[in-house]
Formats: structure tokens, C-alpha cells, sequence
């Protein structure tokens, strides 16, 4: 087999894929913006993705901020510059883990749920029976999903800032010896409100790519069952990638300087 014609298929796969990718995100950003809203499913969306991954983004966060506390305890006891350690972990959390983890996690969970459900009803042909019924499947099973992906991610990163600061000041305080006082002060010192906005920007951004992502590919799934569990995996790892990918992007734009 001809290595170049193979590298060939590839390259016009993925371009193809990504054009057609490109269309999907265009046309359902395009009806966001448009009405009718159906702000029934909106609010049933927002109780799906954002309410019930609350949990799991809570106890994420909470453990990660612990944890952060933990190792950076130990490497900045080296240089005996152990005062550090409530800086970096509002930074840390704020600026980075709280969004990326939490998109993580929503991603793995409300993603995959999205790329299921928009998948079995595109192989028992429900999306078609929408359209012959004259209901635009974007408006109905898309933007729902987009509008409540959008606004509910940022809410969950911002519980998850506070409970991965909060795990870092359980630890700080009971584990490693620091005053209670002096790790809230330096915390409040230190954090500012561009570190904040910065992760809820993210946050939204992620939840576009989740919610983008997992109708796509169950908008476009087939092949009965399998072709659903292709789907549901698709959604999963393409929005995990892309919320890393777009992670590195916002952060050179926000703190290049």
C-alpha cells in the first residue's frame, strides 16, 4: 500500500470532518441567536448537565485543591518558601484546574449522555419524524443543549473554585500546620478578579465545545447501536482534546503579557 496515498486519505478525512464540523457549529450558533426558544427544554438542559454534574465536579474539586496544597508543601519546603502554597492553589484552581478539570468531567459525563441521546434518535429516526413534522431539529434538540451547557458550566467552575480553594485551606490548615487567618489573608491578597473571569470565559467556552461536539456526532451517528457507542466515544474524546487544545489558546491570549 502507497504510504503517501494513506497519509492522502487521512488528511482529506480529517479536513473534510473538520469542514463539516465547521458548518454544524455555524449553523447551530446562528439559531442561539434566532427565535423561538424553547425555554422548557433550556431549563430541563441546565437541570441535566449542569445540576446533576454537580457532584462530581464538587468532589473533583475539592480533592484537587487538597492535593495541590499537598505538593506544593513539599516542593516549596526545599527552598523554605512554604508561604506560597495559599497563592498558588486559588491561582492554580482559579486560573486553570477549576475550568479544565471541570470541563473534564461535564465532558465525560454530559457530553457523552448528549451524543447517546441525539444518537438513538437519529438511527430510530426520530430526527426525521421532527422534520416531517415541520420542527427544526436545531432549534429543538441543539441550541437547548448549547444555551445550558454555556451558561451552567461557568456556575459549576465557580462551586468548583470555591471547594478546591476550601480543599487547599483544609489541608493547609489540619495538615500542615498553617494559621487559619494567614491562609485566608494571603489567599484574598492575592486572587484577583481578572483570575476569576478568566476561568468563567473558559468555563463558557468549554461549554460550547461539549454541548457542540456531543450533538454532532449523535447528530451524525449511524449504523444502528455501534454506530451510537462510535458516536458517544467520538464526543467524549473530541471535546476532551479540544477544551485542553482551547485551554492553551485562552491562556496565552489572557496572560501572554
Amino acid at each position: 500500500m502507497n504510504p503517501l496515498a494513506v497519509i492522502g486519505r487521512v488528511v482529506i478525512s480529517a479536513l473534510g470532518e473538520t469542514g463539516r464540523l465547521s458548518v454544524f457549529t455555524w449553523r447551530g450558533l446562528s439559531h442561539v441567536v434566532r427565535p423561538p426558544f424553547y425555554w422548557r427544554l433550556i431549563a430541563q438542559q441546565m437541570l441535566r448537565i449542569g445540576y446533576f454534574s454537580l457532584p462530581v465536579v464538587a468532589l473533583t474539586a475539592f480533592f484537587t485543591g487538597g492535593v495541590l496544597a499537598l505538593q506544593i508543601y513539599h516542593g516549596s519546603d526545599q527552598f523554605n518558601s512554604e508561604s506560597i502554597v495559599a497563592t498558588i492553589v486559588a491561582l492554580g484552581i482559579t486560573r486553570e484546574l477549576g475550568p479544565v478539570l471541570g470541563g473534564l468531567m461535564v465532558a465525560g459525563r454530559a457530553s457523552a449522555a448528549i451524543a447517546a441521546e441525539l444518537g438513538t434518535m437519529r438511527v430510530t429516526e426520530q430526527i426525521d419524524a421532527l422534520t416531517t413534522l415541520a420542527t427544526n431539529p436545531f432549534k429543538y434538540l441543539v441550541v437547548p443543549r448549547i444555551i445550558a451547557a454555556m451558561v451552567t458550566l461557568p456556575l459549576l467552575v465557580f462551586v468548583g473554585d470555591v471547594l478546591g480553594i476550601f480543599g487547599g485551606f483544609v489541608v493547609g490548615t489540619q495538615s500542615l500546620d498553617f494559621n487559619a487567618g494567614v491562609y485566608i489573608k494571603t489567599t484574598s491578597d492575592f486572587l484577583e478578579l481578572e483570575d476569576i473571569t478568566s476561568g468563567m470565559i473558559k468555563s463558557a467556552v468549554f461549554g460550547l465545545i461539549i454541548a457542540m461536539l456531543g450533538c454532532y456526532h449523535g447528530f451524525n451517528s449511524k449504523g444502528g447501536a455501534q454506530g451510537v457507542g462510535r458516536a458517544t466515544t467520538n464526543a467524549v474524546v473530541a471535546s476532551s482534546i479540544l477544551i485542553l487544545a482551547s485551554n492553551y489558546v485562552m491562556t496565552s491570549l489572557f496572560f501572554s503579557s
